[in-house]
């Protein structure tokens, strides 16, 4: 990838026209992160200074990564076909349709973010190495199920009437808020549960500093103090109110726990499972449940 802006020779063959590299995206961050490669020299020096002062971001965001490999696959050896990535990003570094056509190659998978640049980029990498008619990239707003329900019918590739998969990954923890400044997410996600088919699946991964240990529980509280001026603020919940969030849905066993600990039997030999002191050095809590 290169290094500088769009007067760059060495510029991504594969990154969309009229892309913003004067700032640092939310979306490629997190892919370097991950230690992709869809990301660019404004990205990886917000990236290197995030990482400098909280170098737990770097292993906690791959495990997390990781989470997403086993539920993808977890899943498609139930019988789930259809899978609803919503806050993807970028989908690189195991993106969820190379996941689950590893195990059933007629998954299909529609990608769903806010930022432009994300969908943007999305879409390129699947016209590269996606197949058009099982796999799509929409914008989408979290906070209009209904309307991006809609958004995802229209692409062809998902059938409601069918069991899917909605995941939520590492998304929640963005606070959504009206205008009052009061969080929507548990009304949110209430309209998301009644949307799903019988059936279906809802896997949910969100930061969590409680029971975390002190210093890891400081590091996280500072690091979700620099999104404060951002458009992106966080909030770490507790694990009690994160479960709420699963609603009355079936908790597949063993129900909601740090990332690593969920099914690490689904872990495969090009995705180990990242070598924590503790689970809870992995500061996301995790969950998959059913709607019967």
């Amino acid at each position: 990838m290169a290094d500088s802006g769009t007067t760059d020779s060495r510029r991504d063959p594969y990154l969309p026209r009229d892309v913003d590299l004067e700032h640092p995206s939310v979306a490629r961050v997190y892919d370097y992160y991950l230690g992709g490669t869809s990301n660019w020299a404004i990205d990886r020096e917000f990236g290197a200074k995030a990482l400098a002062a909280f170098p737990f971001v770097r292993p906690a965001a791959k495990a997390n990564r990781l989470f997403l490999h086993r539920v993808v696959r977890y899943l498609a050896k139930n019988g789930i076909r259809q899978f609803v990535d919503l806050g993807s990003g970028i989908p690189t570094m195991g993106p969820t349709h190379v996941v689950a056509d590893r195990v059933n190659p007629e998954s299909a998978v529609v990608y769903v973010d806010n930022e432009p640049v994300a969908v943007a980029h999305s879409q390129v990498l699947l016209e590269r190495d996606g197949d058009p008619a099982r796999h799509a990239a929409i914008n989408g707003d979290l906070r209009d199920p209904e309307g991006l329900w809609e958004k995802v019918a229209e692409t062809g590739v998902i059938d409601f009437g069918e069991p899917v998969a909605l995941l939520m990954i590492a998304v929640l923890h963005v606070q959504q808020l009206d205008a009052d400044g009061v969080d929507q997410t548990p009304d949110i996600l209430a309209r998301y549960r009644t949307l799903l088919t019988p059936g279906s699946y809802l896997a949910i991964s969100h930061g969590s500093s409680d029971g975390v240990p002190g210093q890891r529980a400081l590091d996280m509280a500072n690091f979700a103090r620099m999104y404060e001026q951002s458009s992106t603020p966080v909030r770490w919940r507790p694990r009690a109110e994160i479960d709420l969030l699963f609603g009355d849905l079936e908790l597949v066993p063993p129900g909601t726990t740090w990332t690593p600990l969920w099914h690490p039997e689904e872990s495969t030999a090009d995705s180990p499972e990242i070598d924590f002191d503790s689970p809870e050095d992995s500061v996301v809590w995790a969950g998959v449940a059913r709607k019967n």
